[in-house]
């Protein structure tokens, strides 16, 4: 059974090791990056690998405090502060320390991925926290930490020359949580990729604006499309 096929018919949960899974893959890739490389740009983003990187780490770090107070919030963010060292550069609470260079900037990401993870672990599936895609339970935040990691890694690999092809049956169950409406019979990868405006699929142009649905399954209509525009930053035009 293919990827797709795997996709279409058995859409199993996505887990806190899923999750971990994804993060400890990210950062061995990156880890191989020389280290003049992170001065460059990520991919088709707008920020330099490092800042694209402070981003993944702050947006794992965002998800596992979302989920952090004891009745999470449901019509808004846990009110951090996030701010923006230049102009056009992401708005984070997380940065990294430039003086510990890239092995320190992979440690704060592993880092907020772990803080992620034990959230994800520690959740009971009935609470509900606030997210712009849709109020999401524990298995939504691991998703949306999965399809961040996989695809800042992505953008991240284009810019420092390194090798990135997550696996499948990983993109597959990201794919079939939080893109319901994404086609089934493609390779999950560029799929998932295609799904993120990222790439193109054949006969499906690459997307100029994309959306995933973080609503828990049990929750949404049967074929629900996606709700809401991603908070992931949008590959440059």
């Amino acid at each position: 059974m293919s990827g797709s096929d795997e996709r279409a018919a058995f859409p199993s949960p996505v887990t806190a090791d899923d999750l971990d899974l994804a993060v400890q893959l990210a950062v061995a890739a990156l880890r191989t990056a020389p280290p003049a490389a992170w001065d460059g740009r990520a991919g088709s983003l707008e920020w330099d690998c490092w800042e694209t990187a402070e981003h993944l780490g702050d947006d794992l770090f965002a998800y596992a405090a979302q989920l952090g107070p004891r009745t999470p919030p449901l019509d808004g963010d846990v009110p951090f502060v996030w701010q923006s060292r230049r102009p056009g550069g992401p708005e984070n609470v997380i940065h990294a320390d430039r003086a510990a260079g890239p092995a320190g900037l992979l440690q704060v990401l592993e880092a907020s991925g772990a803080l992620l993870v034990a959230m994800v672990r520690t959740t009971p599936p009935h609470v509900r926290a606030h997210h712009v895609f849709g109020v999401s339970d524990a298995e939504g935040f691991a998703a949306m930490g999965i399809v961040e990691t996989l695809v800042h890694a992505h953008d991240l690999a284009q810019g420092l020359g390194v090798a990135w092809n997550p696996p499948a049956d990983l993109c597959s169950r990201v794919l079939a949580r939080l893109f319901p409406d994404a086609p089934d019979s493609t390779d999950p990868w560029p799929t998932l990729l295609w799904a993120t405006g990222r790439a193109e699929l054949p006969g499906r142009p690459r997307q100029a604006a994309w959306r995933w649905d973080g609503r828990p399954r049990e929750e949404r209509p049967p074929h629900a499309g996606a709700a809401a525009t991603a908070r992931l930053a949008p590959p440059a035009s």
